[in-house]
């Protein structure tokens, strides 16, 4: 009867109304007693596992042998991963670069061909120097990007955290403002969608509770180290050495909130002086600048000046390159300093 019991409870891992399988059971007798036990959890607060598109698949069928007899270990890239959240193990990774990257210079060698033959009777050996660069840096570009986007890809996250977190502390000191134990507080975040990445990182701390059966001080510390944010893995070191030395959570949470908060009024602030200190260059240099060039080179070709007709094709460049250009250069300024 025990063994039909365990058998069944460890029959499936997801069911179908979208809830997971926990085998931790709630207590230690409990776990004497009955054993491994069914636990059902909202789909919500558990995060998505390793998902592969075709391309990926046919990279690990053809390179992965060749990935696993090479022994190629990089803990590295897999704290990387990790951070980035890419769903994909490092040895899986490996090959998908290496595949890549042969189809690179595949095509580095087919457009290198290609620029030789076109090039060659315009620019002479100057077309063979353009082929020559195109046949090296497809594949070296190729390889170098892919290698370092898991890195990007987490500091992007842990911006995205560092935006969310003040926001997210409101939430965690109400919650333990009410005497909500540690655990249920992040399983409740991770049912927050409005917190962004800090409700992801909440997903895997509560998987690491629920489902794996690890204690809430170290499924924090776990959380910590793989946390591409600097002021969140703070946070989660900080409950961690709290609670193991006898101190109080609430005051530490009251604390990092505030702390927070005042972080990301002075970020907003910065923020507003940079933007209005691009204003006034804006008017300046793409608004002022330009009206009164076009001006000017409008009445010195009336008075004859500067060859009087050459005038003309400047004219032409100013409004059609100088202009347009300055302005997206200024965008792309402004858009830059709202990612921050």
């Amino acid at each position: 009867m025990k063994m039909s019991r365990l058998k069944d409870a460890f029959s499936g891992f997801e069911f179908k109304d979208g809830s997971f399988l926990s085998s931790r059971a709630k207590s230690k007798e409990e776990q004497e007693r009955y054993g491994p036990h069914m636990k059902r959890l909202p789909k919500s607060t558990v995060p998505e596992y390793l998902t592969l598109t075709k391309y990926q698949k046919f990279c690990w069928k053809v390179m992965g042998p060749v990935v696993e007899r090479r022994g190629v270990e990089d803990e590295q890239l897999k704290m990387n991963l990790l951070q980035a959240h890419m769903k994909i193990r490092v040895e899986e990774y490996i090959a998908y670069v290496w595949m890549t990257t042969i189809f690179a210079a595949i095509g580095g060698i087919i457009g290198a061909i290609a620029l030789s033959l076109i090039l060659s009777p315009i620019l002479g050996i100057l077309a063979y120097i353009v082929a020559v660069a195109t046949l090296v840096f497809t594949p070296l570009a190729t390889y170098f990007g892919l290698r370092y986007n898991p890195v990007s890809k987490a500091n992007r996250r842990g911006k995205k955290i560092d935006d969310k977190l003040a926001d997210a502390m409101s939430f965690i000191a109400s919650m333990a403002s009410a005497n909500i134990n540690i655990d249920m507080i992040f399983k409740e975040l991770a049912k927050q969608p409005l917190y962004g990445e800090v409700c992801e990182e909440a997903k895997w701390i509560t998987r690491d509770t629920e489902i794996l059966g690890m204690d809430i001080l170290n499924a924090l510390d776990r959380a910590s180290d793989r946390c591409p944010s600097d002021n969140f893995r703070e946070f989660l070191q900080g409950v961690v050495t709290t609670s193991t030395s006898g101190g109080q959570l609430k005051p530490y949470f009251k604390s990092k909130m505030e702390e927070y908060q005042d972080e990301r009024k002075l970020q907003v602030q910065q923020n507003m002086e940079t933007l209005g200190m691009l204003a006034e260059s804006f008017v300046t240099v793409v608004v002022a600048f330009p009206l009164f060039l076009v001006v000017i080179m409008a009445i010195m070709s009336l008075m004859g000046g500067m060859g009087g007709g050459n005038t003309i094709p400047f004219l032409y460049a100013v409004v059609g390159l100088m202009i347009p250009g300055s302005q997206a250069g200024f965008i792309f300024i402004i858009w830059l300093v709202n990612q921050d």
